[in-house]
């Protein structure tokens, strides 16, 4: 392991987000990297154990553990998973994470945030989404807070344009099998997707670019796409016909999507399917931040090949959890 003086310490490393940070972070040995998870012995963790500079450190989210995972870190990345530990407890550890790196003489605190959906609509209760508005308040708190002597920076993503393998993946139309349907909730809307990689991609960036990074909170996206160009893009792609269906929620969870349907609330949380009248990105931006970005969901599509069968993205998800 190189000089403790460039580790960084990433909290949720082997959750979706998680892992490509680690990943970039730990591409040409710049930074160490540890690892707060709560199993050292899951398939995640081993896969980043086996990567050069990265290590393990097995614990809860709770004050012993974290003032010992603290122990020598320069920067930190956190990203909180409120269906492990609750809203009201990811609120609190949002803040107190940035309490600890504050005491622990950390240079750089990187949030990974998630659009505050009440306040964007203005509170309007049909906007109300947990998942999303958690995080928002912590994004609140940090940004009523100084530049120094700790860098602080916000990372806000959006839903996973690799969801479209998982939770939202198309499903064959019962009435003409060979004709793919992809069906969400979103009317006529627009809705932002943020490739997995190029997200671990801009955590890196801003680390290694503080003079512009700090104070800031830069929101990524792909792409923000209606669903009809997302079944487009497919059929450009495949060569497969697709064609997009509005469904209600309900409707949305009798698709089969979910492996328990009791669990469908905190689900349709993490669908985060936040319209982009209320919710903004600056491309030019993202395009200047990181050139080499996927800039389309039909890019992301050809580069990764994708063919619209079921992959596994979240591991909530995939243990039938919230």
């Amino acid at each position: 392991m190189s000089n403790t003086a460039n580790t960084a310490l990433v909290i949720g490393g082997t959750g979706a987000q998680g892992i490509p940070v680690v990943k970039a972070l730990a591409s040409g040995l710049k930074y160490t990297v540890r690892v707060l998870t709560r199993d050292s012995s899951s398939e995640e963790a081993k896969e980043l154990a086996a990567i050069p500079g990265v290590s393990i450190f097995e614990g809860e989210t709770h004050e012993p553990t974290l003032r010992e995972a603290f122990k020598d870190i320069s920067y930190v990345f956190a990203n909180t998973n409120g269906f492990a530990i609750g809203e009201q407890a990811e609120i609190y550890w949002g803040i107190r994470l940035y309490e600890l790196a504050r005491e622990f003489g950390v240079k750089h605190f990187l949030y990974a945030g998630l659009e505050y959906a009440s306040k964007l609509g203005n509170f309007d209760p049909k906007y109300r989404t947990g998942h999303l508005d958690r995080k928002g308040k912590v994004v609140d708190y940090l940004s009523a807070q100084p530049t120094t002597p700790m860098a602080w920076s916000v990372l806000t993503s959006c839903l996973y344009v690799e969801g479209l393998s998982e939770i939202l993946r198309p499903f064959p139309d019962p009435n003409d099998p060979d004709t793919m349907v992809f069906a969400v909730p979103l009317g006529d809307g627009k809705c932002p997707l943020i490739y997995l990689e190029d997200y671990g991609a801009y955590a890196r960036w801003i680390l290694d670019n503080p003079s512009q990074s700090n104070g800031l909170e830069l929101h990524v996206a792909t792409e923000d796409i209606a669903w009809k160009d997302v079944a487009a893009a497919f059929t450009a792609v495949t060569g497969k016909k697709a064609v997009y269906k509005d469904v209600t929620l309900d409707e949305y969870f009798q698709l089969g999507v979910f492996p328990n349907p009791d669990v469908k609330l905190g689900h349709s949380a993490v669908l985060m399917i936040l319209p982009s009248n209320l919710s903004k990105r600056d491309y030019q931006l993202l395009d200047e931040t990181l050139p080499t970005r996927v800039k389309s969901v039909r890019e992301w599509m050809e580069k990764t090949g994708y063919t619209g069968k079921p992959a596994s993205v979240l591991k909530d998800h995939r243990a039938g959890k919230v």
